[in-house]
């Protein structure tokens, strides 16, 4: 059987950014979104999300490159002189193995988005991270404990079959995953001993920020048996704060509105869903 979570991440980053989510739910295959609970347009998500029950939501982890929940002088090694998290994925990393200081704040923040989350009311579909920082072990153990106090049930594990990508685009060679798949591949052996769902492939990592209509399509053609995750940054459009440079927002809104998406859908019996559903 073919199940497909459609997601869209970076909800309540912007009001484009929301507006992309509610139409390509209503009028396209988008199934769940991923909420950045500390975001400018949170609360403009949240309020789309409680008139549309239908919409799977779950919580997008903000570890890097945003906004935090907690007040920045409460995360000193986290923050950078902006009151942002940080952007030094590598360095930070290193960091939260040699710092006791930084893994107790970034415990803190972790626990004070679930804790944003739980204050919305809104079930509690999935968990996923920003840039994927929850493949990094020691991250990933601290969501795999915290997120059980929350009633989280099922986590993105960030693998992309290469071969499925050169199918949908012939021509295509994708990067092999060398720095992030033995993390990847750790990550689904602790959630799945954790009692998690986690999917058996994550689409939408080497186009991200350019799932255009033709790729999206192109991927539902080849859609293997087995539940996948197809995640997305739809937008109505761009020039808002947060927004990633290169980013096709308005095109992977189209993707997900396109008539011939959805008769693939129809056509291949695929059923949709939030991760809940399955």
């Amino acid at each position: 059987m073919k199940r497909l979570v459609v997601t869209a991440d970076d909800f309540g980053l912007s009001r484009e950014v929301n507006e992309a989510v509610e139409q390509a739910h209503h009028e396209g295959i988008l199934t769940a979104a991923s909420l950045m609970v500390s975001a400018p347009g949170a609360a403009d998500a949240v309020a789309r999300a409680r008139r549309t029950p239908s919409l799977r939501v779950g919580l997008h982890l903000v570890l890097v490159e945003a906004w935090p929940t907690l007040p920045a002088d409460r995360l000193p090694d986290l923050t950078d002189g902006r009151g942002l998290m940080r952007t030094d994925m590598e360095r930070l990393g290193l960091d939260l193995a040699l710092k006791a200081s930084a893994r107790r704040q970034l415990a803190a923040e972790i626990r004070a988005q679930f804790e944003a989350y739980q204050a919305t009311g809104l079930p509690l579909d999935h968990v996923n991270a920003h840039k994927h920082f929850h493949i990094h072990p020691l991250i990933a153990g601290m969501v795999l404990r915290i997120g059980r106090d929350y009633g989280m049930r099922a986590l993105r594990v960030p693998r992309e079959p290469r071969d499925l990508l050169r199918r949908a685009e012939p021509g295509f060679t994708p990067k092999p995953a060398l720095d992030t798949a033995p993390w990847a591949a750790l990550l689904a052996v602790r959630a799945r001993q954790a009692g998690l769902l986690i999917p058996d492939r994550t689409l939408g990592l080497a186009w991200s920020g350019a799932m255009t209509p033709e790729r999206v399509i192109a991927l539902l053609r080849h859609l293997p048996d087995g539940l996948t995750e197809l995640y997305t940054h739809p937008a109505t459009a761009g020039g808002f704060p947060g927004e990633a440079p290169g980013y096709r927002y308005s095109a992977e809104r189209d993707a997900l509105i396109a008539p011939e998406g959805k008769a693939i859908v129809a056509r291949s019996e695929v059923r949709l869903g939030g991760f809940s559903d399955f």
